[in-house]
């Protein structure tokens, strides 16, 4: 599937701002099934553009300063993407999670994508005992991955209602998990916190699902938006596999992949300080549009 992605951020402020500093985290990584083949940023009334270092994770990061003095700033970030990612299967030879787990603790990679850079509790997903003794019921340590992966997933699903009333963007996971509703945000968080508490890598992802589904198709939660799901890392052969516990389905053709941290501290959008007084808004939209010529 070829998608044409396009991610709108609008800010209005009361009063006119005079500096402006950012980070961007907007376009999509290089990653295992998807490929980017385009990609356009823009911004409005303009500012300066320049590459940065990812501080922790993957993400692809630009440092935006605007030093002239507005009520307003758009920034456009436009990409086509080409997804080919297989819905992975189960099978009764996929490592336990008692082997990865051994594996993990036995990691000499030192890079982004290492499983022992995600194994551990992180700023905003730290361990928590009653969720770690909740998601342990689909964790035992002699069943495969994969399958333990979705089965979380899917339970997940089920017993949390999504409400994006419900929490905040900084509503710590142990509040989302005694409310049994939230967003995505919050399910990647409890899924993570819970794996990590046995013992497995687990990283959280942004990124994007596909706006308008299939015909004959639900449309997926979350779409319009940026996304967030979660990936694990099931051993050297199976690398990193993604699952949505939103949707109660795996990451394949539908998800588009932006950024992979720890947490959302990591790899949130946009992120900076803003030098002015009064209050502003800011407005999201995001159109994720599969291009029928390729699709057919």
């Amino acid at each position: 599937m070829l998608y044409a992605i396009k991610h709108v951020t609008r800010f209005e402020y009361a009063e006119p701002v005079g500096f402006s500093r950012c980070n961007l985290r907007l376009q999509p990584i290089l990653w295992s099934g998807q490929e980017v083949e385009d990609y356009k940023l823009t911004i409005q009334p303009g500012g300066r553009v320049s590459p940065a270092r990812a501080e922790a994770g993957l993400a692809n990061v630009v440092r935006l300063v605007v030093d002239v003095r507005t009520r307003s700033l758009s920034i456009e970030s436009t990409a086509r993407v080409r997804v080919e990612r297989p819905i992975p299967i189960p099978s009764p030879s996929d490592p336990t999670l008692a082997q990865i787990a051994l594996w993990a603790r036995d990691s000499r990679d030192m890079s982004p994508a290492s499983p022992a850079s995600y194994l551990f509790p992180s700023p905003l997903i730290p361990l928590d005992r009653e969720i770690a003794a909740w998601c342990a019921q689909e964790l035992d340590p002699g069943r495969g991955a994969l399958d333990a992966a979705i089965g979380l997933a899917l339970r997940i699903q089920n017993e949390f209602d999504f409400d994006p009333t419900a929490t905040l963007v900084d509503t710590p996971p142990r509040q989302a998990f005694d409310k049994r509703r939230g967003v995505c945000q919050d399910f990647a968080q409890i899924m993570i916190s819970g794996l990590r508490a046995a013992g497995l890598p687990a990283a959280y992802v942004s990124g994007y699902l596909r706006t308008l589904p299939p015909p004959g198709q639900p449309r997926l939660v979350g779409a319009d938006a940026t996304h967030a799901w979660v990936l694990i890392w099931c051993g050297p052969d199976l690398g990193w596999v993604g699952v949505d516990p939103t949707n109660g389905i795996w990451m394949a053709e539908d998800h588009v992949v932006v950024a992979i941290g720890r947490d959302y501290a990591d790899i949130a959008p946009i992120d900076g300080i803003v030098l002015g007084s009064g209050a502003q808004k800011m407005d999201v939209s995001v159109d994720v549009e599969p291009l029928e010529e390729v699709a057919a």
